[in-house]
């Protein structure tokens, strides 16, 4: 009896772990309904609900990026397609891994098609979508839903007509789901202002330990809030969608600072109602959700608002949350401030800086009293700053906030600015002069004869036109800066470049004898501008990388960048040290001490710079070069590892294996080519189910399998066997077999074949995972997911091993 019970026990333990070690995630649920338009056309919208910390990609993904979400529709004789399948807004981000940028969803997302019935008795529309989820430490494989779309008849309600679809896979999957995560849930609420306007109120219940996004994510940081909203014939969006105060913290992994939301997010968003018969309103929301160890994909959830039943909306609900005005002001601060040095640096060139004293003098001389020739110095400032602003209005309004934004992040844009700064730099440095029209300064001139208040402000027209030379390149910069964060910014951009500029005129107007503690106009001015030259033609190649990294182009890649600006830099220094002489500078008969120190600093910033060509990391610039694995030779430049000695020895390699950069770890991609070599040479393997879309596999292997104890054991006592389960290269023709978890279907990618072998025998659908086996494909021990304790990692690689000899 005893021995039964101990028995029992044992089975039960082990049935837990089992239980444990097995998980299949299914973080994107998804639904379908049907709205009519007409007579003959119907939206067939598919709606995504995203577990909280996980998101869902774009249908519009950059090639070499994740995998895109893509609909297909069964198309018959019965209806049409027209056009292509609409998404909601989403999270754009710079995506550090992949070196572009990347669309994506979280928390609920909806696309929507529309179609033209032809078939008066069509009552069923089937379809199917390929998408792939992530959170912060895994990814999963390619998934295929599909979707059923019930076309209604005349007395079917269209509100309430929901299909949902038939989930991860068509076979019974009830033990498969136990890993599914849906850590955010969202519910709806509607507040009246007024007969006409309305609040859509969006709340987010997030479980414990779990973070969600806000709408507002610097570039390159996870994927963001989002909401998109249907609206039909009489409604109108006021203002954006809001959201609560959160939490702001300094994120060490992507470097910046963002804010989340922790067990309760509410957003609200105002609409203005024109026609009264309209019963409710449809919208999505896209979101991720993370914990300590994992995000999960982008995920959709339709949002249903029912208008016909309302609460009283508070005032102070009305208008923006208080915390999404600190957010755009903190914005708006750093770029005035930004631009108040800019302006300052511009004030010591040869263009502006001479004209301080004349002008003050000037005006103090001619005019009747010291006070009247403050005031009309005064003026004189404050014209500047009308002028510049103006500029700034003008460029907004022509190109509008949201564009000036998408432009900034163009490839092409990045292209034209990267020449304009090489532009602008070598006038910098003296080769020629970038001047307006003298017809422009000529005019200004003759207005500013006349005299009086239009006379000064003329004035003021005249330097802002002479001094271009030396302010325009600045100014371009700020502006292109400036539209990255969209809105006002070029406006506050100007706001702050021509205070710097206009403040001294005011100041030593009102205290003339702080003139006499002016600098004298010398060649030291020339020099600020040289300066300025070299770190304009340094910043070029910033855009110039951006470009290449969104293209794939590899034309300028780490190494190459980091010896540009190793020249460059070098090339400032000597300057400093007077070892460089340009044709505009004048004789040197001995350095400042200022010169000799900022010499100093650009010669150590250059030597801290020339490590980096052999992979050292530079965490002080790590902004601004390509990533280390966009690169020549992984090992950087000259090591023995990489570049044409490790081509060489490829030759070597056994059949369907490679050396995984930037370790050279010996790799097969294809099972049973790496099963075969293991046998071959008596060691366990390792399969490493991963994925080119996997920001985590690449966490691993950058901050995991990097470890001299760990690579050791990745080169020298394992098969390594990597199985990326988002390969989309199809499969030969005697290789694609019929769908074990979709009967009915036929696998078609690479990716599929590696991601239903993982999902029926592991249960887990989530990378990265990682299995050690022996030559009869058996598990030396459970296998593990996302490790980032590199003792951890290795225990378990060493107790693998120790189980296979």
């Amino acid at each position: 009896m005893v021995f039964k019970k101990s028995l029992l026990f044992c089975l039960a333990i082990l049935a837990i772990s089992f239980k444990i070690h097995s998980q299949v995630f299914e973080p994107v649920k998804w639904e379908t309904t049907v709205e009519k338009i007409s007579d003959e056309e119907y939206d067939l919208i598919s709606t995504a609900t995203i577990d909280a910390g996980w998101h869902l990609y774009s249908q519009n993904v950059p090639d070499g990026g994740p995998i895109p979400t893509t609909f297909t529709y069964v198309e018959d004789s019965g209806f049409s397609v027209k056009g292509n399948t609409e998404e909601k807004k989403g999270h754009t981000v710079d995506d550090p891994v992949f070196g572009m940028k990347v669309k994506f969803f979280e928390n609920k997302t909806q696309f929507k098609q529309r179609i033209k019935i032809v078939n008066k008795e069509l009552s069923v529309v089937k379809g199917e979508v390929e998408f792939m989820a992530c959170d912060d430490t895994k990814c999963l494989q390619p998934s295929y839903v599909d979707l059923v779309f019930n076309i209604p008849t005349q007395s079917d309600d269209l509100a309430t007509d929901k299909i949902e679809s038939s989930g991860l896979f068509e076979a019974d999957t009830s033990e498969l789901n136990q890993g599914i995560v849906n850590p955010v849930k969202w519910s709806t609420a509607v507040e009246k202002i007024s007969d006409n306007e309305f609040v859509l109120v969006s709340i987010a219940f997030i479980e414990k330990g779990w973070k969600l996004y806000s709408q507002n994510v610097p570039e390159g940081g996870p994927i963001p809030t989002e909401f998109n909203y249907e609206l039909v014939e009489g409604s109108e969006l006021v203002g954006k969608t809001s959201e609560g105060k959160g939490k702001e913290v300094e994120d060490k992994i992507f470097n910046m600072k963002i804010k989340f939301f922790k067990d309760k997010a509410e957003f609200r968003q105002v609409i203005k109602i024109t026609e009264p018969n309209l019963a409710n309103l449809k919208g999505e929301v896209s979101f991720m959700a993370c914990d300590d160890t994992q995000c999960t994909s982008p995920t959709y959830v339709d949002l249903i608002f029912d208008l016909t039943k309302t609460s009283v909306a508070e005032a102070s609900d009305i208008s923006e949350n208080d915390s999404s005005k600190k957010d755009s002001e903190r914005g708006l601060w750093s770029i005035f401030f930004v631009a108040f040095f800019s302006g300052f640096l511009a004030l010591l060139t040869p263009c502006v800086f001479p004209m301080i004293p004349m002008t003050v003098s000037f005006f103090i001389k001619q005019s009747e009293s010291k006070a009247k020739g403050i005031r009309n110095a005064i003026i004189y400032g404050l014209s500047i700053i009308v002028i510049y602003v103006l500029l700034g209005t003008i460029i907004t309004a022509i190109f509008g906030a949201d564009a000036l934004n998408a432009l900034a992040t163009n490839v092409w844009f990045n292209l034209i600015f990267f020449l304009l700064l090489v532009v602008f730099a070598i006038s910098f440095l003296g080769a020629f002069e970038i001047v307006l029209p003298n017809s422009w300064a000529n005019k200004a001139d003759r207005q500013a004869d006349k005299g009086g208040l239009i006379g000064i402000f003329f004035m003021a027209l005249a330097l802002a036109i002479v001094s271009f030379s030396c302010t325009g390149p600045i100014v371009g910069t700020i502006l292109v800066e400036a539209a990255s964060k969209g809105g006002v910014a070029p406006v506050i951009g100007m706001l702050g470049f021509s205070t710097a500029i206009a403040l001294p005129f005011a100041l030593f107007a009102a205290f003339p004898g702080w003139l006499n503690s002016l600098p004298k106009s010398g060649g030291w001015l020339n020099t600020v501008k040289v300066v300025l030259g070299f770190l304009e033609l340094a910043l070029a190649f910033k855009f110039l990388s951006q470009a290449d990294l969104v293209l794939q182009l590899h034309f300028l890649e780490r190494e190459v960048f980091l010896a540009i600006w190793i020249a460059v830099f070098g090339a400032l220094a000597l300057y400093l040290f007077g070892k460089i002489r340009l044709p505009h500078d004048s004789p040197l008969t001995h350095i400042s001490v200022g010169r000799l120190l900022l010499g100093l600093v650009t010669l150590s910033f250059t030597i801290y710079m020339i490590p980096g060509l052999w992979g050292a990391p530079l965490n002080l610039i790590s902004a601004f070069p390509p990533p280390m694995d966009y690169s020549e030779s992984p090992y950087g430049v000259g090591n023995s590892k990489g570049g044409g000695s490790s081509a060489n020895s490829h030759a070597d390699l056994p059949d369907g294996a490679h050396l995984l950069a930037p370790h050279d770890i010996l790799a097969f991609n294809d099972y049973d080519k790496g099963l075969a070599y293991a046998k071959e040479v008596n060691k366990p393997v390792m399969i490493d189910f991963t994925g080119w879309a996997c920001v985590n596999c690449r966490k691993m292997e950058q901050n995991v399998w990097a470890k001299d104890k760990v690579l050791g054991i990745l080169k020298n006592d394992i098969v390594l066997i990597s199985l990326y389960v988002d390969d989309k290269r199809p499969l030969e023709e005697d290789e694609i077999t019929e769908s074990q978890l979709r009967p009915g279907k036929k696998l078609r990618y690479i990716g599929q074949k590696w991601s239903e072998l993982q999902t029926i025998k592991y249960k887990t659908n989530t990378q990265p995972f990682y299995v050690l086996m022996d030559h009869d494909e058996t598990n030396l021990l459970d296998p593990v997911g996302y490790t980032p304790d590199v003792d951890e990692y290795y225990d378990w690689l060493k107790e693998g091993i120790g189980e296979f000899e």
